[in-house]
């Protein structure tokens, strides 16, 4: 069985577009998505409605789950840019869309035995970075009980044996971090995964980013450029 995680498109339809196009060529059995599809982006409702058209399952992020509910951890400044953020992602998507979200599980679990989460079980939010050991990856992922475990959420791509088992990140389709432009997705092909990498047209991205007043805008053109992470920031 061929299998693709595609996660973390956040609202850019150019990187999902052209990760289609490569989708249409690797020709998957099942592609799943890992979450946080549409917050911090130019096109939520263009990227849901894709995703919806082609019926992947997949499970919540944690800025899906941002339109209704945030973490006690965050800090106040977090928490008012977040809101900022998801009222006009919401102005964009409609209601029925994010109430389309809501309907996410957070796991999600085939019969050979791979799992997808968005960060960890349980919890949409915890950073498990790259850098992680054997032994916490074991304490974290190994109650899947999976022969792969798959999480998106820190936009940096990866695959690591652990054990008895793989802990694999997807990468981030719409938003990489780890100096790559292009966007990644997980492919996993009779067990095996390995990260692909697309390029897109990131002008095209900034472009629609410039004109379409968004309040994260300017940060999320530097993410573009850059492929680095930043505190995240409101337009000034």
């Amino acid at each position: 069985m061929r299998l693709a995680i595609v996660s973390d498109v956040h609202g850019n339809l150019a990187a999902l577009d052209a990760v289609l196009e490569d989708l249409a060529a690797v020709k998957p059995d099942l592609v799943v998505h890992g979450g946080d599809l549409v917050f911090n982006g130019p096109h939520p409702a263009e990227c849901v409605d894709r995703i919806r058209e082609l019926g992947w399952p997949g499970v919540l992020g944690n800025t899906d789950a941002a339109f209704w509910t945030l973490p006690a951890t965050l800090s106040e400044n977090s928490v008012r840019t977040f809101k900022v953020i998801a009222a006009a992602t919401t102005s964009l998507l409609g209601a029925e869309r994010v109430a389309w979200l809501k309907t996410l599980p957070l796991e999600w679990r085939d019969a050979d035995r791979v799992a997808v989460v968005h960060a960890v079980p349980g919890d949409t939010w915890k950073v498990v970075p790259t850098e992680a050991s054997d032994a916490d990856l074991q304490e974290i992922y190994g109650p899947l009980a999976g022969r792969l475990a798959v999480y998106g959420h820190i936009h940096r791509p990866y695959v690591r044996k652990v054990g008895d088992f793989t802990v694999a990140n997807s990468g981030s389709v719409g938003m990489s971090f780890d100096g790559d432009r292009r966007a990644a997705y997980l492919l996993v092909e009779d067990g095996r995964p390995e990260i692909r990498r697309v390029g897109y047209n990131v002008r095209r991205y900034v472009a629609d980013l410039e004109s379409s007043g968004y309040p994260t805008s300017r940060w999320l053109i530097e993410r573009a450029r850059t492929a680095t992470s930043a505190a995240l920031t409101l337009n000034s």
